[in-house]
């Protein structure tokens, strides 16, 4: 997704000069920062020392379920906490302007291109979709995924959560999950039964107004939706403004919000670019972790319990590594079998979508945005006051609708943007333009991963399987016709010029379809990769307590947990899941909130 801030280089001497510019003047600002940024460099160079080869609890991986382990279970004075991130720090010399590419809302796209905060996954070729490779990009940073992000947060319908129930995540359903979706959050229209008001995480609402995202809007009601004023609150159905995890026009990380207020406490220790390669077991009892820091293998050991977080990709492969998997696939790659547990890997889901494009007419699109000397202008003041378009990643309105008559909740999403984007952002735009990006929420394709080798720093084989299913392939030629019909609605008049893509020549569902297998990509969504469900489910990996199943003191918090994928973006279950599993390892009873009301339509004899 690329918007303003695409054309910026590294080694740009003009953004050197403002950065460095400003870095004197912030110099006062920046004093406390760097005190922090010794706090850290001190945290991590006890990892070397006995004093600190043992810890109450080891967090892998510094995400967006991570950060909020150890920020929470460090709120226990007596808790001593270890968290291991195979990326680098999020700041530079405690400055989150010199590291402006990853805090400006605006310049999302240098990090969901470039390797060096970034996995850089890519999958198998997806025979249902012309042999095409799929790029899959992973946060490899503090924060992880939520410092690459687009910032969207959308919770998911609560019927996704009653579904985790009845699929064996007893105690994840709705009123069990909606209190940790508000003890995370600050929302900025304040709390309600929905939102929360005294959390870490700050949730706002976009700030631009821009005509094209009123014209969605519009455009929207004049098909026949409804308008929602809360998607994550009590009617997800219907088209409305989207919440953000932005905060004072900067990107409001888990690294932001939970990692940073938790560093100073001296009981938690942090480290960088340390990449957790194997667990250590005692039998079937987790001890502790070995890792590779600055090309020195290491171990150290948890007294409680080794807490996997690095997400749907990295946390699975961490077990196989270790041993815990399909015990003839890692007997065939020579890794001593711990615990066989054939779920692991398995049950992968993503999300697809695809992106809609019509040429605008008026010259008010973010094209002019893109252009060198604005690109400056916008950098400069966000860098002086974390003000104007680079404060904001400009998907700020979208919907939720449901795909046909019968279907009980919206099973289709989208996010409007105002600009062209192309290759993820990796090519420039062309033109004054607009698209949404839509897509099935609940596909039937279900997929794998599994090791390509026993050397960690092998990227696993992951096959999403996409468009693998006959609904599959139904569900998107609706979101093409659906999207269609919104964009030829009488808002959009004034703006709309011919569609580019799919364009006007692609209108039969054989046309429709060969335009999807060559143009749908990767929202960006991986999960379920170790399913929770009850340990009599032979494709379960963790219990509802996020225990792994068979082995003692190990567990896993993060989305590969979820028994199936939520209908929106993950960002914000992941936070949820964290906060949850906390107060599960702290053992404390879990938050509750009955018969909160949610939307239902009239009826299902309609679709809209």
């Amino acid at each position: 997704m690329s918007y303003l801030m695409k054309g910026f280089k590294c080694h740009s001497p003009v953004m050197c000069k403002v950065a460095g510019s400003l870095f004197k003047v912030h110099t006062l600002k920046n004093t406390v920062g760097i005190n922090e940024q010794f706090q850290i460099s001190r945290a991590s160079s006890q990892l070397s020392s006995k004093k600190a080869n043992s810890y109450n609890y080891i967090i892998v991986g510094a995400g967006s379920a991570g950060c909020v382990l150890a920020n929470r279970l460090t709120e226990d004075p007596q808790s001593t906490v270890l968290l291991l991130e195979a990326g680098p720090k999020d700041t530079l010399l405690g400055s989150i302007r010199l590291m402006w590419k990853i805090h400006m809302p605006a310049a999302l796209t240098y990090n969901l291109c470039d390797e060096k905060y970034n996995w850089y996954y890519h999958t198998t070729p997806q025979r249902h979709m012309d042999n095409r490779v799929m790029y899959w990009p992973r946060g490899r940073v503090w924060g992880g995924s939520s410092s690459l992000n687009a910032m969207v947060y959308i919770r998911g319908h609560a019927e996704d959560y009653n579904r985790w129930g009845r699929e064996g995540a007893l105690g994840w359903d709705y009123e069990h999950c909606l209190p940790y979706f508000k003890k995370a959050q600050t929302h900025e229209l304040g709390p309600d039964q929905y939102r929360g008001g005294n959390g870490p995480l700050h949730v706002s609402r976009g700030k631009t107004n821009h005509p094209l995202h009123q014209a969605f809007l519009e455009a929207a009601q004049q098909a026949g939706y409804p308008f929602t004023d809360d998607m994550n609150g009590y009617q997800q159905e219907g088209f409305g403004w989207m919440d953000m995890t932005i905060h004072q026009g900067q990107r409001w990380s888990t690294a932001s919000a939970y990692l940073r207020p938790a560093i100073s406490r001296p009981n938690f220790s942090v480290a960088e670019k340390t990449l957790v390669t194997k667990i250590l077991f005692q039998g079937t009892k987790c001890i502790g972790v070995e890792y590779v820091e600055n090309g020195q293998k290491k171990k150290v050991f948890a007294n409680k319990e080794v807490i996997l977080s690095g997400g749907a990709i990295n946390s699975p492969q961490l077990l196989m590594l270790s041993g815990i998997g399909n015990a003839d696939d890692l007997k065939n790659l020579g890794i001593p079998v711990v615990c066989h547990l054939p779920g692991v890997g398995q049950n992968l889901q993503d999300h697809l979508e695809v992106y809609v494009q019509q040429k605008c007419t008026k010259p008010i699109t973010l094209y002019h945005a893109q252009k060198p000397l604005n690109m400056v202008k916008i950098g400069l003041e966000w860098l002086w006051k974390f003000t104007g378009e680079g404060a904001t990643a400009h998907l700020e309105s979208g919907g939720f609708i449901r795909s046909e008559p019968g279907v009980p909740h919206p099973d289709i999403q989208f996010h409007f943007l105002p600009s062209q984007v192309i290759d993820h952002g990796r090519v420039a735009s062309t033109m004054e333009a607009y698209q949404v990006h839509v897509g099935p929420m609940r596909s039937t394709s279900v997929g794998w991963l599994k090791l390509k080798s026993s050397d960690p720093n092998d990227h696993p084989i992951i096959e999403p399987n996409y468009l693998s299913t006959e609904r599959d392939i139904w569900e998107f030629r609706q979101c093409v016709k659906l999207t269609r019909e919104i964009f030829a609605q009488k808002a959009f008049e004034k703006f709309r010029g011919p569609e580019i893509q799919p364009g006007n020549h692609v209108q039969s569902d054989k046309e429709i379809d060969a335009f999807i297998r060559q143009k749908a990509d990767s929202a960006y969504h991986p999960s379920c990769t170790c399913k929770m469900g009850q340990p009599s489910d032979s494709t379960a990996v963790v219990d509802a307590q996020t225990k792994v199943i068979g082995v003692e003191n190990l567990r896993v918090v993060d989305a590969s947990i979820m028994p199936s994928v939520v209908t929106g973006n993950l960002n914000a279950p992941t936070i949820m899941i964290a906060e949850k599993a906390a107060d599960i390892i702290k053992g404390l009873p879990s938050l509750q909130e009955k018969n909160v009301p949610v939307y239902k339509p009239k009826t299902l004899e309609t679709q809209r």
